[in-house]
Formats: C-alpha cells, sequence, structure tokens
C-alpha cells in the first residue's frame, strides 16, 4: 500500500498535469489561398512547433499546441519547391533552403507574432506585422477566453498596391510577390528606428509605413506602432488564417 507521501506527491503530479493540459493553447493555421503555402515557424525557446514547416494545400489546416510560455512568429513561405530530403527554396519566405525552418524567413514577409500567457490568468499578446514587409494576406482570430480578444489581421492585399521601389518580383510570373519594407529597401535610421531615430520619440511613420498601415490598420506598420496593433487575450485557441475572406 502506498504511503502518504507517495499519495501526495501521485495528486500532486496529476494536479500539475491538468494544469498544464488546460493551459496549453490551440493554435491551428487554415490556408484559405488558392495555392498550397509552406508555413514557417520560429519558436523562441525549445518547444518547436510544427518541426518549424511544413506543407499545407489550399484549404488545409493543421492544429498545433503551445505550452504556457511559448512566444514565436508564424509567416508563409509561397513558390516553394523541396526534394525528398527537405532542401530547396522559397520565392518568399524562405528560411535557409529547407523544408523545416531552424531560423526566421527572410523577409518581406507577413507575421503572426505571439506570446502566450503563463498560469492559469496569464494573457497572450499577439499582433500581425509587417515591420519585415508583405507577402500574404493573414489573419488571427482568437476563440474563447476573456479579455479584448481582438481580431488581428491584414486582410488587404498589399502588393496590389506597393510602391515600385519596394516591390519584389515572382521569376516564374513577373508579378508582384511580395513587399519590402522601407528599412529593408533604403536601410537608413529613419525607416529602420535605428541610431539617432532609435525611440518612439523619435521614430515616426512614414509615407511608406502608411501605405501598410491604410491597407492594415490593426497590423503593425513600423517598429513604434504598438498603440493600435499589439491585442491580449486570456484562455483563448487561435485560428490563423492565411488568405482570409475580406468582409
Amino acid at each position: 500500500m502506498a504511503n502518504l507521501s507517495s499519495i501526495h506527491i501521485l495528486l500532486y503530479f496529476v494536479f500539475i498535469t491538468n494544469v498544464i493540459a488546460v493551459s496549453a493553447t490551440v493554435i491551428t493555421l487554415q490556408n484559405s489561398c488558392p495555392y498550397t503555402v509552406w508555413p514557417g515557424i520560429l519558436s523562441g525557446n525549445s518547444n518547436t512547433l510544427g518541426d518549424g514547416g511544413f506543407p499545407l494545400t489550399s484549404g488545409a489546416s493543421v492544429q498545433l499546441t503551445a505550452p504556457p510560455g511559448w512566444s514565436g512568429r508564424f509567416w508563409a513561405r509561397t513558390g516553394c519547391s523541396f526534394d525528398s530530403s527537405g532542401h530547396g527554396n522559397c520565392v518568399t519566405g524562405d528560411c535557409g533552403g529547407v523544408l523545416k525552418c531552424i531560423g526566421g524567413g527572410v523577409p518581406p514577409t507577413t507575421l503572426a507574432e505571439f506570446t502566450v500567457g503563463s498560469g492559469a490568468y496569464g494573457k497572450d499578446f499577439y499582433d500581425v506585422s509587417l515591420v519585415d514587409g508583405y507577402n500574404v494576406e493573414m489573419g488571427i482570430k482568437p476563440h474563447g477566453g476573456s479579455g479584448d480578444c481582438t481580431y488581428a489581421g491584414c486582410v488587404a492585399d498589399v502588393n496590389s498596391v506597393c510602391p515600385s521601389v519596394l516591390q519584389i518580383m515572382d521569376p516564374r510570373t513577373g508579378i508582384v510577390a511580395a513587399c519590402k519594407s522601407a528599412c529593408a529597401a533604403f536601410n537608413a535610421p529613419e525607416f529602420c528606428c535605428t541610431g539617432a531615430h532609435a525611440t518612439p520619440q523619435t521614430c515616426s511613420p512614414t509615407h511608406f509605413s502608411a501605405v501598410f498601415k491604410n491597407a492594415c490598420p490593426s497590423a503593425y506598420s513600423y517598429a513604434y506602432d504598438d498603440a493600435t496593433s499589439t491585442f491580449t487575450c486570456s484562455g483563448a485557441n487561435y485560428v490563423i488564417t492565411f488568405c482570409p475572406t475580406r468582409s
């Protein structure tokens, strides 16, 4: 017969296991684009989701479970071709020529960024960012949870309004595949919020960031665009949709 200490340890283990199970956040990736995308995933800690990346055909979805405290980003890679060993390349969002990303994607990419709360009452922080540019529409929709829990996203086709100096062309089709940030295009402090422009007071929106903001008001358009672009929710699951339906 187990002694009292053993029973306490067993009950504690069951309690902790249940808390972790309840607190884990389910993030569903949904591809509503009329073409295959290859989600790239960069985890900020050792809990790598989805092995870093995989193909997601049009109309398909996959569920990933993020533990409490997880942080990272998701993006769509487009125009990819990989061999049987998982080596290849993508027209946009490439992460070192491998299917399973171990680093970030090459800009420009639309990013969904997350920090999952820790503990029963921890807040999740999430946003859609165009700071590294844009390649596809993306939306984050919370399900359940409490707090603000606002939809975040960029559902506009920014490529169609991208200034010519920021355009990335698809060599296969000759059409605009992505839109660079002004920082990537010009590498100047006033666009990158660096040097003398490294604070919110000295780095202001530009006419280039305004293109992104006008198209996608709830997405980050430059580094200090926090006030209208960061969202919180507690205890929710999330659906990240590539090419969400425009309302």
